[in-house]
Formats: structure tokens, sequence, C-alpha cells
């Protein structure tokens, strides 16, 4: 099993652009353990505001494999950076 949980790098970006860099960093995280987004078991996102959810639902909709939805949780939390608006963390089958 891989878990990793990851904010973005560019925190200047929106909510929906920090979560898409940060599914990209996932897919390559998971292609490194011989894994696929294909093999999530479950995906939990930190919002810093719970108004971000429509712009990470954007993101996470275009990157998730439809065919194999893991369970999700999407909750508002304060994060260790203000400037971060997204953090993530999978947990997939090899």
């Amino acid at each position: 099993m891989i878990e990793s949980s990851i904010v973005a790098d560019d925190l200047k970006a929106d909510a929906k652009g920090q979560a898409a860099e940060i599914l990209a960093k996932i897919d390559g995280i998971l292609g490194h353990f011989g894994s696929s987004k294909s093999k999530l078991i479950s995906a939990y996102i930190w919002v810093s505001d719970i108004r971000h959810r429509a712009g990470v639902n954007e993101a996470w909709t275009a990157w998730v494999d439809p065919n194999a939805l893991p369970v999700r949780a999407t909750v508002e939390a304060k994060l260790a950076d203000p400037a971060m608006l997204v953090e993530i963390q999978v947990t997939a089958a090899r």
C-alpha cells in the first residue's frame, strides 16, 4: 500500500491550480511505486476554505479514473501555511 500527502509548490495558484499540481505530483509518486490512480483506495482532501471545494472538484474530476473512484472526504482545515489552499492524501494499492 502507498500513502502520500502532498501540497503544491506554486502557492500563488488558486485552489484549482494547486489541486491540479498536487494531482500531477501524485501521478508521479504512484508511478514511481508501480501503481496508478486506477488503484486508489481512498483520498482525503483538506481545503483552507470550504468555498475552494468547487475548484478542487474540477481538478479532481478531470484527473480521477471514473471507473475506479476511491472513497473520498473533503474537509476545511487550517493548513500549515496560509498560502496553502489544498492538501491531498491518497492511499493506493500496488
